[in-house]
């Protein structure tokens, strides 16, 4: 081995002793370093591999993660706004149960159900017991008919909850209540 310059010491050197390296010694301690970096290198490498694995892992799982939650949004705004539909109707329905019903709640009622039937030769109107007697106590005029329908027949029925009516005519029915109306009302906003 040879220096590039000559070593400087700043103070004399004592009780030094030469000794000397066989050719082995030096042929071992140069395979040994040829190992080493050889060893090094290939640690190195394997690290590199190591990492550029991981780091294509962790950018799968993340494109994945993402993914998941782009599919995810829309299906969590569609069921928000589903329940939130839900939760209207259902409030203003026990709002609307807690309400009194006038008589002319109930001929408004009738009024419409009747303006939906295209014969108006023969129609049947089923009321709640108590609408039908609320009528009959304020003596509504539309128990005697309608100028635009012919007669109207008014029976009980308890089928028909308050505030809603059933219209029988020789064509078919014609479903007036107010939970029918809800669920209406609900399958078009669903839609």
């Amino acid at each position: 081995m040879k220096w590039p310059e000559p070593i400087r010491l700043h103070a004399p050197l004592r009780e030094v002793q030469l000794q000397a390296i066989s050719p082995t010694d030096a042929a071992q301690a140069e395979s040994e370093r040829v190992a080493y970096d050889r060893g090094r290198r290939d640690g190195e490498r394997a690290l590199g591999e190591q990492l550029l694995q991981q780091r294509s892992e962790l950018m799968e799982l993340h494109q994945g993660v993402v993914e998941s939650l782009r599919n995810a949004l829309p299906r969590v705004s569609q069921e928000a706004e589903r329940m939130l539909v839900e939760l209207a109707l259902e409030a203003a329905q026990k709002i609307v149960a807690g309400m009194p019903i006038p008589p002319k709640m109930v001929e408004a009622v009738v009024r419409e159900a009747v303006s939906q039937v295209e014969d108006n030769a023969e129609i049947a109107i089923h009321l709640n017991p108590d609408d039908l007697a609320l009528l009959r106590k304020v003596q509504s005029p539309i128990l005697q008919g309608l100028p635009e329908s012919g007669p109207l027949r008014f029976s009980p029925s308890s089928e028909v909850s308050r505030g809603g009516c059933l219209i029988h005519t020789r064509f078919g029915l014609l479903d007036a209540r107010r939970e029918t109306k809800i669920e209406q009302l609900r399958q078009s906003l669903a839609a």
